[in-house]
């Protein structure tokens, strides 16, 4: 069962930087493709570390 709790940050602005982070949502393609399986928890890891790329940029 997939946790839904957490909304995804896509703004459906996809196209990856040389970082490899999206320009959109500034998740890493690995973090794109495994938020439908992560868990809550992971999620909002997740959700901690694109508030630490937007402070760098």
């Amino acid at each position: 069962m997939f946790d839904d709790s957490v909304p995804s940050p896509c703004i459906q602005v996809c196209q990856v930087d040389e970082t490899d982070h999206c320009i959109g949502c500034l998740r890493s393609v690995d973090e794109i493709r495994d938020w439908p399986i992560m868990t809550a928890e992971e999620k909002q890891e997740t959700l901690a570390r694109i508030e630490t790329r937007k402070a760098k940029k």
